[in-house]
C-alpha cells in the first residue's frame, strides 16, 4: 500500500565505507529505494564516515559505484544538489556540534570525566559480580565547560524506564530499564557516534521511515529517549529480518560465502536480476510472479509485506532470476554481450554472432559463465576448423572408414551441388535427411557432427551446418576426405 498521509516520504541509505558492500546493507538501499518511489518520495544517499579508524580509502567512490550498477538513483546526496547538504558526516561536525549545546542545555548531555582504565575497572567489577554493566549507575559528570576539545560528550538518561514502540515490520516491541544508558555523542577526536549523528540527520534531512537491519532493534531504546531529549517525533522503524546463509541456520557472514555487491558484476550477473533477487530477500508481494522489472517491483513494493522471518541467500534461485533477465534482453542487447566474452584471439563477423547467441545463451546462467566457456575453447568449433587427432573418431560405433568416406562423399556432394540456403537448421536438414533414411542416423549425421566440431558433444549437425554456412561446411568435410 502506499502511505496516505499528506507527509512526504523520504528514505534514506547511509552507508559507512568500510571496503565492503554486504549484499545486506544493499538489501537496505534497495527497501529503502523502492518505498520512497512507491510513494513518490524522496531517497537520500549519505555516507556515515565518523569512524575514521575503520574507514577504508576508495569505499565512497565503491558505494557510489555499486548504487549506479543496480541502477539506484539517489534524489539527495552526493553528486546531487539537495537542500541538506553535505550529504557526508564527516563535513556536517559543525551540525552535530549545534545540537550537542541544545542537549547539554537541556541536562541531557555532559562532559565524561571517567577515564578509560577506570571504566575497564568498573566493567570488569560487574562481569566478576554477574551483572550487566551500565555506565549511568557510575556516572562521573566533568565540572569543565564542554569545549569539543578531547573530551568525551555523553547522553545522560534522565528517566528510567521500560520503551515502547512499534516497527512497521515486528510490530509492537518493548525493552526493560536495562536497555537504557548514558552512551556517547561525540568522542574525544571531536567526531560524533553513529547512535548520535544518523539521528540528528535524520531529524535534519526529515526522514520519515528509516530501513535497517534487525539488529538494530535493541538500540531503539536508545534512540528514543534520545528523540523525546530533542522534543522530536521519530521515524518510522522499518526492521529488516537478517540474510541468513545457504543452510538457512546463521545469518550470512564473509566466512559463509558473503561476497562484496561488485564481485557479481565481476561474475557476470545482470544488475536487474541482482535488485530483482535481494528484494525478495524478506518480501513477497504475494501471487506466482517471481521477474520484475525495476519499474514493476516500484509499483508492488509493500513495506507491509516485508516478513519477520530470516531471508535465505540461495545462488540457485539467485541464478535462475538471472537466466530469466537475460531472457528479457532483446537480440541485439545479448548478441553485444556474446560478443564482449569471444576471445580476443578470433575475428568474428555480425552474422556469425547472430546465430551463436541463442545457442551460448541457452547454456549459461551468468554472463561470467559464458567468458569461461569460451576461454576454455568449448565453441572454438564456431570460430575455426577444429584439428580431429584420431580419424577414427569420426565413425559412428563399429562403421569402418571406407563407409564413412563414403558417405561424406554423398553428403559433401549434395550440399555443393543443391541451390537450397543455409536460411535454417530445418532447411538444412531436409537436405540431409534422405542420406539418412538411405544409410541411417547415426551413420551420417555423427560423422558431419564429429568433423564439424571435433567434439562427443555438441550442437546437432543441421544447426552446426547453419551457423557454420554452406562454404565453411564444405570446406572441413572435403578437408577430411
Amino acid at each position: 500500500m502506499k502511505e496516505n498521509s499528506n507527509q512526504k516520504i523520504v528514505t534514506r541509505f547511509a552507508p559507512s565505507p568500510t571496503g565492503f558492500m554486504h549484499v545486506g546493507n544493499v538489501r537496505t538501499a534497495i527497501f529503502a529505494y523502492l518505498w520512497a518511489k512507491r510513494n513518490n518520495g524522496d531517497f537520500i544517499l549519505r555516507i556515515e564516515d565518523t569512524d575514521k579508524a575503520r574507514e577504508v580509502e576508495g569505499s565512497k567512490e565503491h558505494i557510489v559505484e555499486a548504487l549506479k550498477w543496480l541502477k539506484i538513483d539517489w534524489d539527495q546526496g552526493p553528486g546531487v544538489d539537495g537542500p541538506h547538504a553535505p550529504y557526508i558526516q564527516s563535513e556536517r561536525l559543525d551540525i552535530y556540534q549545534k545540537y550537542a549545546q541544545i542537549l547539554i542545555k537541556k541536562g541531557y548531555a555532559y562532559v565524561d570525566a571517567l577515564t578509560e582504565d577506570e571504566t575497564e575497572i568498573l566493567r570488569q567489577q560487574a562481569e566478576s559480580n554477574e551483572k550487566p554493566f551500565l555506565y549511568r549507575e557510575h556516572r562521573k559528570e566533568s565540572t569543565n565547560d564542554y569545549t569539543g576539545l578531547g573530551q568525551t560528550l555523553r547522553f545522560k538518561i534522565k528517566e528510567i524506564k521500560k520503551t515502547t514502540w512499534v516497527d512497521a515490520v515486528f510490530g509492537n516491541l518493548s525493552a526493560g530499564e536495562e536497555a537504557l544508558d548514558d552512551f556517547v555523542l561525540i568522542k574525544a577526536d571531536g567526531y560524533p557516534t553513529y547512535n548520535f549523528a544518523h539521528l540528528v540527520d535524520d531529524i535534519e534531512m526529515n526522514v520519515t521511515h528509516v530501513m535497517r537491519g534487525q539488529e538494530f532493534i535493541s538500540s531503539t531504546p536508545k534512540y528514543l529517549a534520545l528523540y523525546e531529549a530533542l522534543e522530536h517525533e521519530p521515524p518510522v522503524f522499518v526492521s529488516m529480518p537478517h540474510i541468513l546463509s545457504g543452510n538457512g541456520q546463521k545469518k550470512l557472514g564473509k566466512r559463509d560465502g558473503a561476497k562484496d555487491i561488485l564481485d557479481y558484476r565481476t561474475e557476470g550477473y545482470e544488475p536487474d536480476a541482482m535488485f530483482n533477487f535481494l528484494a525478495f530477500l524478506g518480501f513477497n508481494p504475494g501471487g506466482e510472479k517471481e521477474v520484475y522489472t525495476h519499474n514493476e517491483l516500484v509499483e508492488v513494493f509493500d513495506i507491509t509485506r516485508v516478513q519477520k522471518s530470516g531471508a535465505q541467500f540461495n545462488d540457485e534461485k539467485l541464478n535462475w532470476i538471472n537466466k530469466e533477465h537475460i531472457k528479457l534482453m532483446t537480440h541485439i542487447q545479448k548478441i553485444e554481450y556474446v560478443k564482449k566474452c569471444i576471445p580476443d584471439k578470433f575475428t568474428v563477423s555480425d552474422e556469425l554472432l547472430v546465430k551463436i547467441e541463442p545457442i551460448v545463451t541457452e547454456r549459461i546462467y551468468t554472463w561470467g559463465e559464458l567468458k569461461k566457456i569460451f576461454q576454455e575453447g568449448e565453441f572454438d568449433y564456431f570460430f575455426t576448423q577444429i584439428e580431429v587427432d584420431d580419424v577414427s573418431k569420426i565413425n559412428w560405433k563399429t562403421q569402418n572408414s571406407e563407409t564413412t568416406k563414403k558417405y561424406l562423399t554423398e553428403v559433401f556432394e549434395l550440399l555443393n551441388t543443391s541451390f537450397g540456403e543455409f536460411n535454417s537448421a530445418e532447411n538444412v536438414k531436409s537436405l540431409i535427411w534422405p542420406l539418412t533414411e538411405k544409410y541411417g542416423r547415426g551413420e551420417v549425421l555423427w560423422p558431419i557432427r564429429y568433423i564439424l566440431s571435433g567434439k562427443d558433444k555438441s550442437p546437432d549437425p543441421f544447426v552446426l551446418s547453419y551457423v557454420l554456412g554452406r562454404d565453411e561446411v564444405l570446406k572441413r568435410i572435403e578437408k577430411y576426405l
